[in-house]
Formats: C-alpha cells, structure tokens, sequence
C-alpha cells in the first residue's frame, strides 16, 4: 500500500530529526503549563512533538487568550514562522507533560535538500491546519469532568457521551479503574477516539489530580443549591491561565431557575459556566455539542427599534431547529439576546418586548438635557419588572452584553451581576439616556465601541455563529431634518414620545461602527444575517411587527443558502474512518472492558508510529 501524505510528512521528519550521530537535534521536556514559545518570538527553530500535547494560543490586547488549536505527538511545531522567516505569531503552552526534539532553522533547511517532498508535505500540512483551524478542527478532544459534590456524576457523563456518539463521533469515558494502567494506554486510547472523556467522582482526590494533568479541557461538576466543597478542588494551572477550566452546575427538574452561582464562580474562577437540569436530554446533549465544536452561538447587533428584526431571527432559527447555546449582543440587541438567555419562549419574549417598548413608550419621560434627554426612569422601572433581581450568572443559556466604558475607554463584557443594570447600561445611548456607574466606572451604550460584539462571541465558543447585524441599515429619515415638525404638530401626533429628532441622530451618531471594526466582527460569524427594515426609524418602537417581519425573511432566506446543518458549519472530521479502535472496539458512553479484577483489560499492542529518539 501506498503511503498517504501524513505518513510521508512523518517519515521525512524522522530521518530529518534522526540525521545519526552527526545531527544537530536536541531533546528537551516541557512541564505542563509551560510556554514552548510565545508571540514575537524568533522562529530560528523547528519543533517536534515526540508525546504530550501543546496548545496553541494567540492573545489580544485588552481580551482572554484565544485558542487557536492542539498539536499532537508527531507533529512539527512552529513551522510556518521558520519557514517565512517571521516572529511567532502567536504562542504554544504545554498542556500536559510533553517531549520536544529542536532543530535549527539552518540546519533543517540543509537535511531539507534531501529530502524533496518534505516542504511539498509541510505546505499541505499548513494548508491543512488553516483549513481545520477556520473551520474548527484543532479543537480539544481529551476532556475531564471532576465532580464538586458528593452525588456521582457517572450518569450524567455518560449521557453526555451517548450524545456524543449521537452525533456520529466515536468517544470513550476513562475511570478511575484505569489509575494502574500503563503511561501508553491513555495515549492510545485518546489517539484511537475523537473524544475522551476522564471522569473523576468526589472520594478519588489522587485520580482527579491525574485527571486535571491529562486533559485539554477540565470541567468541574456541581450542585447549584450546595455551596462548594470545603477541600481543594484539583486544577491545572495551564488551563486556569487559558480560562479553560469550565463549571457544569447540575439542578433538580423541579427547581426552575439556577441559583446560588456566584458563590461557585468565585470558587473556581471557570472560563466558563452552564447550567444543566439532572438527566434531561436536551441539556446533556447541549453539553456534548460544546465538547464537539458544534454549539451554536448566536449574537446580535444595537440598532434602537430596527433590532426588533433580531426577534424575526430567533423566531426562524426556531423553526428551522436550529439550537441556542450561547447568545450575546450589545445595546437594544442585548436586551433582545436576553429572552433565550432567561429561558423564554418566542412567544414570551415576543410579548415581553411588545409590552416594555410598544406600549409604554420607553423614552417618553423627556427632560431638560443637563446630562441627556431623558430621565430614564421609565426604562429602568421596565427593566427591573422584566428581570427582577436576576443574577446574570444565573442564566439557563451563557450570556453576556456589552457596553462601553467611559472610564477606561473600552469595552465592558457584561457577565455577572445584576441583570437590570447590565441592560441598563448597554442601552445607555449618550445623550439619550443618562450613563449607569457600576463599581466606579461611567457605562454607556455598548454600540459606541462594539455595536455587533461577533468576537466576543468568538471568545466564548468555537462552534459557529450565527449573527444578525442591523449596523448598516439606514436609520435617520432625512426629512425629519430638512422639514422637522413644530413642538405643536409633534404633541398633536403623539410623536413627541418618541423624542425630537435630536433622539435620532443621537441614537444613530452612537450606532455608527468604523469599517474595519465592522468588518472584523462580522468575519467571526459563520452565518451573517442583514436584514434591512425599510422604513423603520431607529427611534420607531410602535414599527413591532416590520421589524420582526424583516429578521424572519432575511434569516430564512440566509438559512436556505446552506448545504448543511449550522451545527455542522464548523464540524470537525472524525478521526475513526476505517480503522477499529486500539482499545476493545468500545467507543461510545462505557469505560474500557473489565477485567475480573475491574481493572481495564490493556488493549491489544500495535508497533507504535516511529518518532525520533531523544
């Protein structure tokens, strides 16, 4: 048999790294959490991973490290900077106890002229890693879930595993029954799935701390109603700095809506947090799609009366079953994400918007402008019937809203705290509506700085995005400036509850987005809808059903261009085509065979693929 393009990488890296007594290669070891290299680094060395597992990360100024994707045994490190000749461009962090072999730059360009087809392969592989990395491949798939409580979590774990292997990939659960297996079998069991899942019950502190050092991913489990444990809980200081540590807070069916999260938020200090109700389907399978790369984020733009057609968009992805997983936005498209968030239905949320910005007339309480045109007074009395004393931690969905802070000049990414003065201040438009102080710092309108916040959804999930952005739709009628009408005409019409025109240019002036920022953001989503709202003013609040009727059209028109499912959209491979399994040929919700001792029975040996020796 012929062998494929990987083989032929790898045995030309081999004799490469192997060059003899003579070679210039050098081994080394990285401890997990610690940097191979970092951004701006000098390439002048090629890398190759011998075992363990390297995270590659790039970081932004102002935001969390962004995952970029995984490195495996036998792949090279930091190629595409050596060949260019170009500093690192972002940085590789060992996620586990790991082997490198070194080769400087002169030195692999010297064995290259050896070997013709290596650069012809390491271009494919490049090529390769782009496509995977823009299309989600490169993701985690060795993952661990630490329980917090005293209850098991083995049911819910295998339930999330069944999901998994639902979703036509091949995954295995590893317990603590394992803990006397050799070093190699785990290797061989991650190499043989696409997903591994270690689970580690309360009473097994030695096999939860093996567990925290194995994975790419760790995610504690606990009770919404119990406060955490007293003892420390096992973490890996790599995925800590990386926020990728998760926490899975497990509630009763009977209990309708999480509570008590912030205590276990300043416990574990999560990336992340979701909020599952015991043994139901749908949650489990929620949790398997953020495991697999497929759960869907959606996030939507401000955009004043005009975001009414972000309604129209829920209401489409609902009908087209499209799934909710994470949501977000900014500004009126803040308040808008809030309904899926809180666990309303598309009626609920229909009829909730309809009552606070239809039939009260939210910026009707005009006053003289010292500090803005309204008092707010009436949109905060909406908001606090809407949302009471809800903790935005307390979410049933992974929320946040952004608003622009005055203060330090950037962006505020709302995710914990009180509800009502979140929304309060992602729709604090400047001069509209007074700015909100929240711990000493002025917020206003999250639309200054980020009207369609996509990459922060990004930061949030690798799955795909769905966004609906009404940035650019035109938003002030030009007649109400050339031909404004008189105070009397505007009391006479009623119209004066919507405010003078000042509203709407005011309004849109905090709308308007640079055409780089617009762009950067709309090129983290994977499917963008643009509706265009003919003829509703961005201060028109009775334009209800226009609005949803123009996001309903334009999302199922986008929706129908599609040739897959947008869970799909950026649907890693799996890895198990043809080949059975190395270990048993179990591969979905079980741990390994037993042997009569309950200790996994070892998985046949197979010759393991050559590496270069240290």
């Amino acid at each position: 048999m012929a062998p494929t393009r990987s083989d032929r990488l790898e045995h030309a890296l081999h004799r490469i790294f192997d060059g003899g007594s003579n070679t210039r290669a050098s081994w080394f070891a990285l401890t997990g959490g610690e940097p191979l290299f970092n951004a701006g680094d000098p390439s002048d060395v090629l890398y190759l991973l011998r075992s363990g597992r390297l995270g590659v990360f790039r970081h932004e100024e102002g935001h969390p490290a962004q995952f970029v994707g995984v490195i495996r045994p036998g792949e090279p490190v930091g190629e595409m900077a050596m060949l260019a000749g170009t500093p690192h461009t972002a940085g590789v962090v060992a996620l586990r106890d790991s082997e490198m072999v070194a080769l400087p730059r002169e030195a692999f360009f010297e064995a290259a002229r050896t070997e013709p087809d290596l650069m012809v392969e390491l271009s494919r592989l490049m090529i390769q890693r782009a496509r995977d990395r823009s299309a989600g491949g490169g993701e985690p798939s060795v993952f661990g879930f630490i329980a917090a409580r005293h209850q098991p979590i083995r049911a819910f774990v295998e339930q999330v595993a069944a999901a998994i292997v639902s979703q036509g990939f091949t995954c295995q659960i590893i317990d603590s029954s394992a803990l006397s297996s050799a070093a190699d079998w785990f290797s061989r069991v991650e190499d043989a799935h696409d997903f591994v899942l270690y689970i580690a019950e309360s009473e097994e502190r030695a096999w939860a701390s093996l567990c925290a050092r194995q994975v790419d991913r760790l995610f504690i489990v606990g009770n919404t109603l119990l406060a955490p444990p007293a003892y420390p809980l096992p973490h890996k200081g790599v995925l800590d700095a990386q926020q990728r540590t998760d926490l899975i807070l497990l509630r009763d069916a009977r209990m309708s809506r999480p509570a008590n999260t912030a205590v276990w938020l300043d416990t574990v200090q999560p990336g992340r947090w979701f909020h599952v109700i015991e043994r139901d389907a749908a949650d489990a399978a929620r949790i398997a799609r953020v495991i697999t790369g497929t759960a869907v984020g959606v996030v939507f733009s401000g955009g004043g009366a005009r975001a009414y057609a972000h309604i129209g968009a829920l209401r489409a992805l609902h009908e087209a079953g499209v799934p909710i997983d994470f949501v977000g936005g900014s500004s009126m498209g803040a308040v808008v994400a809030a309904g899926p968030a809180m666990g309303w239905c598309q009626e609920e949320l229909e009829a909730r918007i309809r009552k606070a910005f239809v039939d009260s007339d939210p910026l009707s309480d005009i006053t003289f402008p010292l500090v803005a045109m309204t008092r707010a007074h009436k949109v905060a009395e909406l908001l606090k019937d809407a949302y009471g004393e809800v903790d935005l931690a307390d979410l049933v969905r992974p929320f946040f809203a952004v608003s622009t802070n005055l203060t330090s000049g950037r962006i505020e990414i709302h995710r914990r705290g009180l509800m009502r003065q979140a929304m309060r201040a992602t729709i604090a438009i400047p001069g509209v509506m007074p700015p909100v102080v929240i711990n000493g710092q002025v917020l206003v309108d999250g639309a200054v700085l980020k009207n369609f916040p996509a990459d922060v959804m990004r930061q949030m999930t690798g799955g795909p995005i769905v966004g609906c952005d009404v940035s650019r739709t035109r938003g002030v009628d030009p007649a109400i400036i050339q031909h404004p009408q008189s105070i009397w005409n505007m009391i006479v019409s009623g119209s004066w509850k919507r405010g003078p025109p000042i509203v709407s240019i005011l309004m849109r002036a905090a709308t308007l987005t640079t055409d780089s920022e617009l762009e950067q953001s709309r090129a983290a989503t994977d499917v963008l809808i643009q509706p265009t709202p003919e003829g509703v003013d961005i201060r028109d609040w009775k334009a209800f059903e226009p609005g949803i009727a123009s996001g309903y059209h334009a999302t199922r028109d986008v929706l129908a261009t599609l040739d897959k499912p947008v869970t799909d959209l950026r649907r890693r491979q799996a890895v198990l085509n043809a080949a059975p399994p190395e270990t048993d040929a179990e591969t979905a919700a079980g741990s390994p065979r037993r042997g009569a001792a309950g200790k996994p029975r070892k998985a046949p040996r197979r010759a393991p693929k050559r590496k270069p020796p240290a």
